[in-house]
């Protein structure tokens, strides 16, 4: 399930976009405050000074390209433009003028 949607509702976590944008470039230091992010998607490039709850920009860095979709698509092809239906694998014969369902077939008495 992804997560809701609410309007106006208080953001969920501290967790920058910018850590998983394809336009952000992060620098990191040894210490959680020795942090510098760059957004590239603007110009000029600026340093962006605190975290990033919402952008229009935002290019997830995970989303597979065009080429790796293709790669990883099974290719169908169709067997033939026949009108298939619906059709039985079990043909009973009719008893009564009515045909028994497939499966359990319950004794005549």
């Amino acid at each position: 399930m992804g997560k809701p949607y609410i309007k106006g509702g208080t953001p969920i976590g501290s967790a920058s976009l910018c850590k998983t944008c394809s336009y952000a470039h992060i620098m990191t230091g040894y210490r959680e405050s020795e942090m510098i992010t760059m957004c590239n998607d603007v110009h000029p490039n600026i340093v962006v000074p605190f975290l990033i709850y919402e952008c229009t920009g935002y290019y997830d860095k995970n989303r597979p390209n065009w080429k790796l979709m293709e790669d990883l698509a099974i290719d169908v092809n169709p067997r033939s433009a026949e009108a298939g239906g619906f059709q039985s694998r079990c043909r009973l014969p009719r008893s009564r003028g009515r045909t028994r369902p497939c499966g359990r077939l319950r004794q005549a008495r």
